[in-house]
């Protein structure tokens, strides 16, 4: 068998730029990529074939010390994160000195995987921080193979996409060779309208919000879509409305837009607002919405 397969898994503090990496070595944009941090609240997979190879790429949440049950939840994807993995990548900016979480940190220095260490946007950098930076992640983590990357100009991601396929077991395929993700289409419905609500809102609002396709029917030349985008209050229903309804309108086409793009076909987009109370710390809400792996 000359075919390699495995599962390469993304790891980091928030907002280092895990999402961007994995959309450049998938090649779709199968993670939300804002400015914000915590954009990512699932593990997504996301899956690249080659003739002899299948990298199963896995994004999950940032790290953090969770505050209330849905970012604890998050975490739960992180620590599944260390479980299937066959490389271990892990993620940091320039400028960053620790990770957000010691026990997180330990499994990573004793990993008995590979694991490779990317030093992301450096092109915001010069040489003397690049090379402190450097010097500081292999003195604390010396089991790690270090990259100098930039993963939104694309510097060294072709290296360590080459290295990870390096790295592979020998394996069969675990998915079709022509599928990219393992998440149905309405998902990534959620996560694009939830993207347009992170880049539209301010505040809380952005992480008070999920997204929920209750309707999704493919007919031959278009798609026609009801999704409803859940608050936790009813003053946050009307921020989301906005004055004559033209701050969720803007969120509608934004969205349909970059759905049209991604699904190749004419997009009819209904959103509806509705509040649903203190979701982010009801384990029955956030199992129905995917969080709650327990």
């Amino acid at each position: 068998m000359n075919h390699k397969a495995g599962f390469v898994n993304i790891i980091g503090n928030p907002n280092v730029g895990k999402s961007t990496l994995m959309n450049a070595f998938v090649g779709e944009k199968l993670s939300i990529i804002t400015s914000k941090a915590q954009t990512t609240r699932h593990r997504i997979l996301g899956i690249v074939n080659g003739d002899d190879f299948q990298v199963v790429l896995s994004d999950t949440p940032g790290i953090i010390k969770p505050a209330y049950e849905l970012q604890s939840s998050m975490m739960d994807f992180v620590k599944s994160a260390f479980e299937d993995a066959d490389v271990l990548i892990y993620m940091v900016e320039i400028g960053e000195k620790e990770l957000k979480d010691e026990a997180f940190f330990k499994k990573i220095t004793n990993s008995k995987i590979p694991v490779l260490l990317l030093i992301n946007k450096i092109d915001i950098s010069n040489q003397e921080q690049l090379e402190e930076q450097v010097k500081l992640w292999a003195e604390k983590v010396p089991n790690a193979m270090l990259y100098p990357i930039s993963a939104l100009e694309g510097f060294n991601v072709k290296e360590v996409f080459e290295k990870i396929i390096e790295l592979l077991p020998q394996s069969p395929p675990f998915y079709p060779k022509d599928q990219l993700t393992d998440k149905p289409e309405r998902f990534f419905v959620n996560e694009k309208i939830r993207e347009k609500i992170l880049l539209n809102y301010k505040k809380e609002i952005p992480y008070a919000v999920e997204v929920d396709t209750e309707e999704f029917f493919e007919e031959e030349e278009i798609i026609r879509i009801r999704s409803v985008i859940m608050v936790e209050r009813d003053t946050q229903k009307g921020i989301i409305i906005g004055h004559k309804g033209a701050a969720i309108k803007k969120v509608g086409v934004e969205a349909r837009k970059d759905l049209e793009i991604f699904f190749g076909k004419q997009i009819h987009l209904e959103l509806y607002v509705k509040v649903n109370k203190n979701w982010r710390s009801d384990q029955r809400q956030l199992k129905r919405f995917g969080y709650n792996q327990k």
